[in-house]
């Protein structure tokens, strides 16, 4: 098990600590729906030092990345975001990822923890034309302060307009007196915040003064557990649950990110797909009757044919109902449709409803 550079201030804290892609993690410290509250309300930090951290630098690095994702990259500028994929050769997905443009020859990528090493081989059989790369994951250590009290919270540390920057921009600069950490309004919990990445070296200076100037506002630590319920009521995708190496960004409801505008892998396949017309689509769902739907879980029509299978499911802390997300033959994907989720081989009553569900 690996440790992130914060793993000691987590088990000092009484977080129940997990495995989690290899490392040790904390899933919750007062409780998931407490935490949850947190972060919907005021502000919580999450470590999510496990995700993977790519530098691309050179003359063809912009190539690189519009020839291994879907979106399109040459619409960033200097300091803007963009949520992207990598697909695979087979219609699937390698990963889902985050794309920073940092200048015109210098992009970092910020990838799944559990799939640092399958990426980074990836996208570098693809690298061709002498693009430097750089796997800095295991030196960078990452905190997401999210809620909508983040900006009061943390603009004590920094001279930046935290409240004015705009949502996937980021900046470099000054943060509790550490040079050359990365701001970025960024975050997948749908309740507003940053992301803050430094080295390794100043995660104990960073965490302490961030609790410090969150104290007014209340700010508490926050577990993977919560990060999981608030994104799954964003409509969220997880890698691993939601999508994989065997479903389609267009099935998955991602061809949002799926420009057709440039060439990258797989995408004449990708095309024809889209135009052909999908068999299965990625639905949100709400429970109507009593039950918590899990992954793997089947769904049924009300004839009891199988028409698809849950990727992800919960009781939602700030709708008191069960939802969950997975993918239905297309037939079944219009809002309002009744389907029945197999719960222990009883059919238990849902219908489709529209992402987000958390409003």
């Amino acid at each position: 098990m690996r440790n992130t550079a914060l793993t000691e201030k987590h088990i000092a804290l009484g977080a129940k600590m997990v495995p989690f892609a290899g490392y040790n993690m904390p899933v919750t410290y007062e409780g998931i729906n407490a935490e949850h509250a947190t972060v919907r309300a005021s502000v919580g930090v999450f470590d999510v030092s496990h995700m993977g951290e790519f530098i691309l630098k050179g003359e063809n690095a912009l190539d690189l990345i519009q020839r291994v994702t879907s979106n399109d990259a040459s619409k960033l500028y200097d300091g803007k975001v963009q949520y992207s994929c990598l697909p695979n050769k087979d219609g699937g997905i390698v990963d889902d990822l985050l794309v920073y443009r940092i200048d015109e020859k210098s992009y970092m990528l910020v990838v799944n923890a559990s799939n640092i090493e399958k990426d980074w081989n990836w996208i570098q059989q693809f690298n061709d034309k002498g693009v430097e790369m750089h796997n800095i994951s295991d030196k960078t250590s990452l905190l997401a302060i999210q809620g909508p009290k983040a900006a009061d919270a943390l603009q004590s540390l920094t001279d930046v307009d935290l409240a004015s920057m705009e949502y996937y921009t980021f900046v470099k600069g000054v943060f509790a007196g550490v040079d050359n950490v990365v701001i970025s309004a960024t975050g997948y919990t749908g309740a507003g915040g940053f992301e803050i990445y430094f080295d390794n070296e100043h995660a104990d200076k960073i965490w302490d003064a961030i609790f410090e100037a969150g104290k007014a506002n209340s700010i508490k630590p926050i577990g993977l557990g919560a990060r999981d319920t608030l994104r799954l009521e964003m409509g969220f995708c997880l890698y691993g649950n939601d999508i994989d190496d065997t479903t389609s960004p267009i099935e998955a409801g991602l061809g949002w990110i799926t420009k057709f505008s440039k060439p990258f892998t797989n995408s004449e396949a990708l095309l024809a797909q889209k135009e052909a017309g999908i068999q299965k689509k990625l639905v949100g769902f709400e429970m109507i009757e009593r039950g918590i739907p899990r992954h793997d879980y089947e769904i049924a029509d009300a004839d009891g044919n199988i028409i698809g299978k849950v990727t992800s499911g919960t009781q939602a802390p700030s709708l008191q109902k069960a939802i969950g997300m997975g993918y239905v033959a297309k037939e079944f994907s219009k809002e309002g449709t009744e389907v029945f989720i197999l719960i222990r081989n009883t059919p238990i009553k849902a219908k489709i409803v529209k992402f987000p569900f958390y409003k």
